[in-house]
């Protein structure tokens, strides 16, 4: 089946069968209810496949005996990626949703994003995340990318506003669904992200192979965030970003955007020295440089899958930092300096 005829099973009076891909990690009280609301989900035919990613209560061994309920994982916290990679090698359905263990979805919120990818040019439809404790707001709207590969959610506290689906470069892994076979063409995740960007991997490769990214405004889910500040975040998040950039990035925008790269990377130095976690900076670097032939060999492979060239997928990126949760001081002449480079040399990408 192709990316392009998936989405015909309703044509043939079946509904269309969703592999919804859910991680249990630790103790997380939204589970059951997680669980419980996408088997009720209207218009579509679910199988939920819990991943046991390390969780320490009994709501894998009694969420496991309900009917279209499948559990794998052997209790070990494999990541984000990892484990929905290993949920979705046991999966059956025409598409793949992945989705929180904290989210709770609304009946038609998978139908309706199955009903989207019946449009032959998009390849992922992601919810429109609100939050738990104050549903009135957003989580995210769509996750923004920035051309310097930062990646944040998009929308945050703001109330929704839209009547119709709208373009975004990146999906939020929290509630996103996307056929079988484009999953399986982009390979799933790259298990080495562990956490944290490979939605955003994920995303813009779906862009670069010419299909589009949208964030659906009637697909709710409701999301118990928590934005979380610790070292190992840090750690993963900067040396994510360095892999994202570096494998997906053409060679002559790396080379345009050099110097704001270099000065984004002095930057993150300076302020891993002044809150502490320098230590965590240096450990991606030898992190990266460790795995260095595994993203050669990555880079290789995702320069040879991109069907669009940089200078026409890039145009989903944001040149400007623009979120609450990272709003660092002077950053309206970042944007400004930022903005008026990216003008200069983008022509050139």
């Amino acid at each position: 089946m192709s990316d392009a005829t998936a989405g015909t099973t309703v044509e043939t009076g079946r509904l269309p069968r969703v592999s919804a891909i859910v991680l249990a990690w630790k103790a997380e009280p939204l589970l059951r209810r997680c669980v419980e609301t996408l088997l009720a989900s209207a218009k579509v035919d679910v199988e939920v496949v819990l991943v046991d990613n390390g969780c320490t209560t009994d709501d894998v061994e009694v969420l496991g005996k309900l009917p279209q309920v499948t559990v794998v994982g052997e209790g070990e916290n494999i990541g984000f990626s990892g484990g929905c990679n290993l949920g979705v090698a046991a999966s059956t359905g025409d598409y793949v949703a992945l989705i929180n263990g904290d989210a709770i979805v609304e009946p038609n919120t998978l139908a309706r994003l199955v009903e989207e990818l019946d449009q032959p040019d998009i390849g992922i439809a992601a919810g429109a995340v609100r939050l738990a404790d104050e549903p009135e707001l957003l989580n995210s709207s769509g996750n923004e990318v920035h051309v310097l590969g930062v990646s944040w959610i998009g929308g945050f506290r703001q109330r929704e506003t839209r009547a119709e689906p709208t373009e975004t470069a990146g999906a939020m892994g929290a509630c996103l669904v996307t056929r079988r076979t484009h999953w399986d063409r982009l390979g799933g995740f790259d298990h080495h992200y562990f956490a944290y960007h490979e939605d955003a991997d994920l995303s813009i490769r779906t862009w670069r192979v010419g299909l589009r990214v949208v964030n659906v405004p009637d697909a709710v889910a409701l999301h118990r965030y928590e934005f979380s500040r610790n070292s190992f975040k840090y750690y993963l998040v900067e040396r994510n970003r360095l892999m994202f950039v570096s494998t997906l990035w053409g060679g002559r925008s790396l080379l345009l955007l050099a110097p704001p790269l270099l000065a984004l990377e002095a930057a993150m130095l300076l302020l891993a020295v002044k809150e502490g976690w320098l230590r965590d900076k240096l450990r991606g670097y030898g992190w990266l440089w460790q795995h260095r032939r595994h993203l050669r060999e990555r880079r290789r492979m995702l320069q040879a899958e991109r069907t669009v060239p940089d200078r026409e997928w890039m145009r989903v990126l944001t040149d400007r930092f623009d979120t609450p949760l990272m709003n660092p001081p002077g950053v309206g002449v970042l944007n400004a300096a930022m903005s008026a480079y990216w003008r200069l040399v983008r022509r050139w990408v």
